[in-house]
């Protein structure tokens, strides 16, 4: 019996033919995804599901798709999609994360010229009969200086766009090596030091933790006067209220804003404002942009349908069914290592090498790699996946190399990361254990033994007496419950590392009194 598909929202009639092509039925109710009692009833009928952002993903949904086996998103974002839910449930989810990058970079090149020449009021004021030739005083882009914030894919489409204006461009992305600087024309800098010297500033980095309200109101208070900042990547990048009090000021001299902290925008503290030029999240609203998106999805679901080739999933590797069994435990090992040397480098990361010993190295370690590579990068950039991480560390100019050997030392089998940056070397190897669980085997060639949990403290100190009685007494002052503390030093009285697994997440504060402790040369949160 062939695979059936539903299409729930509005995609081309040219990807619904490729279903018919390859051999899936399809059924085409574009208007489907906004009746969410009627989607709810017909959705186990299907095997695959291919949505653009209307219709809604949820986990009742997913709990009512008895044969559901893929989701496919033609585009990037799946905020309507419950991937949780989704992987529990071991169905794929896919997206199409480079068909939206010429036209998102192309609308930010429009705005900055919209916001550069004042075009919005100036069409306004004229087609309201008035001829306000001198009210409309703009500035040139010409040798002006672009400061870009992450300079993946888009933001390296919108720097070569912007040197061809003859733009001086400078950029800041904690993985944009020199070499690719170089290659792109651009200048890589400090986020501090761009802030200084940009006349205008584009963000193209994916909101996490780390970028929220990365344009807030101390960024701004170190910019020039008469910056120019325009925001297609996300909402939530600049603090809305931080950048409309600079607008008010003077200190800001205009911004183009495609995407809001709330969506749809009924209100924003940047309506109504001189020389904001806002659009309504259309960086991807192109008809060339969702012609791609939606063939690629297409092809996507289709090939795996039929074939089982997974590309561009988000919650599965791309691993043979026979394989799978034998692998898995070492993709998330691979996965973990890689997100605990992610959490832990702040500096640019130039090159990784992987080392698999024993066993593992007979295996797919081309999966086992994107899987690492995956988890290094995704602290940073929330939207990696296995499958485009290889292609986003390339981008970057981060070298990765391979190396195989026999078993050597204590364990049949390993796998050490090691990470190469501006300014340190840092490495770290784990193994799985026969009941199936990964363990960390080795820190920066200090040997220790533990697992990986939701919520854990890494500090490292000069090893000296007392020290561990010092940071088991704060930590049992400030109410954090340990449920397991490794320990592990190089030799007595150089360097050790306590590795520890906490019931909840650590805060701020008391993350700062674990920095404050007499010997502590690095103390961080990490999460698994």
């Amino acid at each position: 019996m062939a695979p059936r598909v539903l299409v729930s929202d509005k995609l081309s009639k040219t990807a619904v033919q490729i279903f018919k092509d390859r051999g899936v039925e399809v059924d085409y109710l574009p208007d489907l995804g906004k009746d969410k009692e009627k989607l709810l009833e017909v959705i186990g009928n299907y095997d695959g599901l291919a949505i653009r952002s209307a219709t809604k993903v949820t986990e009742k949904l997913i709990g009512a798709a008895r044969k559901l086996r893929v989701i496919g998103r033609a585009g990037i974002g799946v905020d309507n999609v419950d991937v949780p839910a989704a992987t529990k449930r071991g169905i794929i989810v896919m997206n199409t994360p480079f068909g939206n990058s010429i036209t998102t970079a192309e609308h930010a090149i429009a705005l900055m010229f919209a916001v550069a020449r004042q075009l919005p009021a100036a069409d306004a004021s004229t087609q309201a009969g008035k001829w306000e030739k001198n009210r409309f005083m703009g500035v040139e882009m010409t040798a002006k200086t672009l400061g870009v914030i992450g300079c993946g894919n888009i933001g390296s489409i919108v720097a070569d766009r912007a040197v061809g204006l003859k733009m001086k461009v400078i950029a800041f992305d904690p993985f944009l090596s020199e070499e690719r600087a170089l290659d792109l024309g651009v200048e890589k800098v400090e986020l501090d030091e761009l802030f200084r010297r940009a006349d205008f500033i584009t963000l193209h980095t994916p909101l996490t933790e780390k970028t929220k309200n990365i344009i807030d109101a101390a960024a701004i208070a170190k910019m020039k006067d008469g910056v120019r900042i325009i925001n297609c990547a996300r909402g939530g990048l600049v603090d809305e209220d931080a950048l409309a009090a600079a607008i008010k000021a003077g200190k800001v001299a205009g911004a183009g804003v495609d995407v809001f902290v709330t969506e749809p925008a009924e209100a924003s503290p940047l309506f109504g404002l001189a020389n904001v030029v806002c659009t309504p999240h259309l960086g991807a609203s192109t008809t060339e942009a969702q012609e791609n998106v939606a063939l690629q999805v297409a092809e996507q679901m289709a090939d795996y349908l039929i074939k089982g080739a997974v590309s561009n999933a988000l919650n599965m590797p791309s691993i043979t069914a026979e394989e799978a069994p034998r692998l898995t435990p070492f993709v998330h090992l691979a996965d973990h290592l890689g997100s605990f040397a992610g959490q832990l480098t702040e500096s640019t990361i130039k090159a990784i090498t992987v080392e698999y010993a024993g066993d593992v190295a007979e295996m797919n370690t081309r999966a086992l790699t994107a899987a690492l590579v995956s988890g290094l990068l995704r602290p940073i950039l929330s939207e990696v996946n296995m499958v485009n991480a290889p292609v986003v560390a390339r981008e970057r100019g981060i070298a990765v190399d391979e190396t195989r050997q026999t078993q050597r030392g204590a364990y049949e089998t390993y796998i050490r990361l090691t990470v190469k940056t501006d300014v340190l070397e840092r490495s770290v190897a784990g193994t799985v254990f026969s009941d199936g669980k990964a363990r960390i085997i080795q820190i920066k060639n200090i040997n220790m033994e533990a697992g990986f949990a939701s919520n854990m403290l890494y500090v490292t100190n000069k090893d000296r007496p007392g020290f561990i009685g010092r940071l088991g007494t704060l930590l049992g002052n400030e109410k954090v419950n340990i449920a397991n503390f490794n320990l592990g030093r190089a030799a007595v009285g150089e360097d050790a590392i306590s590795l520890i697994e906490i019931d909840e997440p650590i805060t701020d504060a008391v993350l700062d009194k674990v920095r404050g402790l007499e010997g502590v040369v690095q103390a961080r949160r990490l999460k698994f």
